[in-house]
């Protein structure tokens, strides 16, 4: 008996020593940003978390929600033209505000605009966006309205820590959101075709109708750095401002797996991309 008792626990013991070593898994990168967020796109689940519920101002990552707004629009037509007002040019110049460049009195497509809004981050474009697909008499009533929906569109996604009181970034100081619904928001507009193609697109050329009705073309680059950089990366947007420091709403797709993610608050342009890179790594690692 005792025979039997030592060779099964010397079987034991060889069994112990011969399972698999389990992989470790890859520790937290370090970010700059305050804010920080990663989720699978498919399954929702998050991979990362930094402050990821903390309201922050969100510079021009808004525009994301301006472009939502307008693809969820009830007969959109992506080819009507809206013609440039002075307001938007005015506007840039009062804010000192990035712009797309419109020409007052140049009839760029609802399109068109979508490119102007997402890669050169136009504040113009988003105050036409806004006073195209806003209601009301007058522009300012139109734009309120466009911002409502903005807000309305924020609650029916269940982005509780989001709120907007601009079309484009330029708060007044109730225009915040969180890493997390960012990120969630993102994930949402994807979810529409025109969106996914303006947003992975790195540079673009746009015939845009002038006053008279001859043509010029309009070279817009994308702000995201990632777009070229990253092998993957299929958008989303970049934002900056004197109270958003500088952040990047993110996304890329390797394989059969899509991850999304937002930095906010990170010290310069280079820093956010090397931020949400390194967020990235980390998650197709998981």
């Amino acid at each position: 008996m005792s025979v039997v008792l030592v060779t099964a626990g010397a079987l034991l013991t060889v069994g112990a020593l011969a399972a698999p070593a389990q992989a470790a898994a890859p520790p937290a990168p370090a970010v700059v940003a305050k804010g920080g967020y990663v989720m699978n796109n498919s399954s929702g689940l998050s991979l990362y978390t930094k402050a990821a519920d903390t309201r922050r101002s969100t510079g021009s990552t808004t525009k994301i929600m301006t472009a939502r707004v307008v693809l969820a629009s009830k007969k959109l037509n992506l080819d009507a033209k809206v013609t440039v007002q002075k307001a938007y040019s005015d506007y840039i110049v009062r804010n000192n505000a990035s712009s797309a460049h419109l020409i007052v009195g140049d009839r760029p497509t609802v399109r068109q605009l979508l490119y102007g809004l997402m890669l050169p981050s136009g504040c113009d474009a988003a105050f036409a966006l806004a006073d195209k697909f806003g209601t009301g008499s007058t522009q300012a009533a139109r734009v309120k309205s466009f911002i409502g929906s903005m807000n309305s569109t924020a609650k029916s996604l269940g982005l509780k820590n989001t709120h907007f009181d601009s079309f484009d970034g330029i708060g007044k100081g109730a225009n915040y959101s969180t890493p997390r619904d960012l990120t969630k928001l993102a994930s949402n507009a994807m979810k529409f075709s025109a969106f996914r193609v303006i947003v992975k697109t790195k540079s673009t050329q746009q015939k845009v109708t002038t006053k008279t009705g001859a043509y010029r073309y309009m070279s817009w680059k994308n702000t995201n750095l990632l777009l070229g950089s990253y092998s993957g990366t299929i958008g989303v947007k970049t934002g900056s401002g004197p109270q958003a420091g500088y952040c990047l709403v993110f996304a890329a797709t390797r394989g059969s797996k899509t991850v999304i993610g937002t930095v906010l608050a990170s010290t310069s342009e280079a820093t956010r991309t090397a931020d949400a890179k390194k967020l990235m790594d980390y998650a197709f690692k998981k």
